[in-house]
């Protein structure tokens, strides 16, 4: 998600580029397009949170993208004889807006579409992707749904499983307990609902759900429900601006002292939200700048946020992923059918590390993270506590 979305988903070996940490040269990144073929220009529409309750995510993403398609073309925008032309839409986290985005973009010939923020939004987008036989790289958007809804979807991101099974390294065994999944009452909160009785019920915990509506500003009744239920691992899953609020919440009830809490580190600017909270909790991270080890591709991406004047942050590499994506599909071939071939199975060196797109389901298999905040210079900042394989954090596969 922007899916944690502010994604308090309250819950490297790069063998990459050569020591000279240089991005590809423009030959080797516009591969697959001989010289007499001819100029082409290849429209890409960007339907994300410009706007919206998830738009410090949307941003994340288009920093990122400009950084990745600029270091997978060489900095000249082409992919061999293909001028990449990347148009970009709002859709302000509404899916209605989205949709009809989408579908004006598919009238205009657009045959590569990217982007989304919200878990929402992108299950739509991903119905026009197949309707209208389109590629669709959805970006920070979570939703397990995603995951083989159909040939044409593709993600640049994360999703909810790989969070939780990035949560349940934190313990050894959780046969016969109870885990209680703290949550917004919406997608992305029912979606980690579903991952967390997939993934750490398999392991024998009993899962049980407290969700919130989206709209309350009050969570003490909430906060008690956690209490009462007395479970030996609380997972929270947050999204937005209230994630400050119920967290003094948590902590006024007594909810740290009643049970471990495990949640997911959001951007930059939560950092100082989790209060009183924020030495107790155990982290799972997406990202983080240097969580990546500092591996040649990271250090290119941060590099190019940072000539743009801003800071790379949760969802940078989602952006930077997609533009990766984007270009290799252009090096497959003229056609979607081409362009879904050439992303199947995908290996390439990533800001995080290694990562993969799962030939039969489209996953993203990639590194995940522990990590802990600490106090340096008078704030709290993320600290790697240890790298999570992307085999130890793969989802199960998903046959169609």
């Amino acid at each position: 998600m922007k899916a944690t979305t502010k994604f308090l988903i309250t819950a490297a070996l790069a063998t990459g580029l050569a020591a000279t940490g240089c991005a590809p040269s423009t030959s080797s990144a516009g591969g697959g397009t001989g010289a007499s073929e001819a100029a082409r220009t290849v429209n890409v529409g960007i339907v994300y949170s410009k706007t919206g309750s998830l738009a410090s995510y949307g941003e994340a993403y288009y920093e990122g993208l400009q950084a990745g398609i600029k270091y997978a073309t060489g900095g000249t925008g082409k992919v061999g004889n293909a001028t990449l032309n990347l148009t970009y839409h709002d859709d302000a986290g509404d899916a209605d807006k989205a949709v009809s985005i989408a579908k004006d973009l598919i009238g205009k010939d657009y045959k590569i579409l990217a982007g989304t923020v919200v878990s929402g939004v992108a299950l739509k987008v991903a119905e026009q992707a197949a309707q209208n036989k389109v590629l669709y790289i959805s970006g920070p958007a979570a939703t397990d749904a995603l995951q083989g809804i159909n040939k044409y979807t593709f993600r640049s991101g994360r999703q909810s499983l790989q969070d939780v099974a990035t949560a349940g390294t934190f313990v050894e065994s959780l046969q016969g307990k109870k885990v209680v999944v703290f949550a917004q009452n919406n997608t992305f909160g029912q979606g980690n609902v579903a991952a967390v009785k997939a993934v750490l019920g398999a392991k024998g915990a009993t899962v049980e759900q407290v969700l919130v509506p989206e709209d309350a500003t009050e969570f003490t009744p909430f906060a008690r429900q956690i209490i009462d239920a007395k479970p030996a691992l609380t997972f929270v899953a947050w999204a937005g601006a209230t994630s400050g609020a119920m967290w003094q919440s948590l902590t006024q009830q007594g909810v740290f002292d009643a049970a471990p809490v495990v949640t997911g580190l959001g951007d930059a600017s939560t950092f100082s939200a989790y209060g009183a909270a924020s030495g107790k909790i155990s982290f799972l991270s997406h990202y983080f700048p240097g969580a990546g080890g500092n591996n040649p591709v990271e250090q290119e991406m941060i590099k190019g946020v940072q000539a743009a004047g801003k800071k790379p942050d949760l969802f940078t590499p989602d952006g930077f992923v997609a533009g990766q994506m984007i270009v290799q599909a252009v090096k497959s071939g003229t056609s979607v059918e081409d362009m879904v071939k050439g992303l199947e199975g995908y290996s390439f060196d990533g800001p995080k590390g290694k990562e993969t797109v799962r030939a039969s389901d489209h996953v993203l298999l990639q590194p995940m993270y522990q990590a802990k905040l600490v106090q340096k210079d008078g704030a709290w900042a993320p600290e790697l506590v240890k790298a999570v394989p992307a085999d130890q954090v793969a989802p199960a596969e998903k046959k169609s």
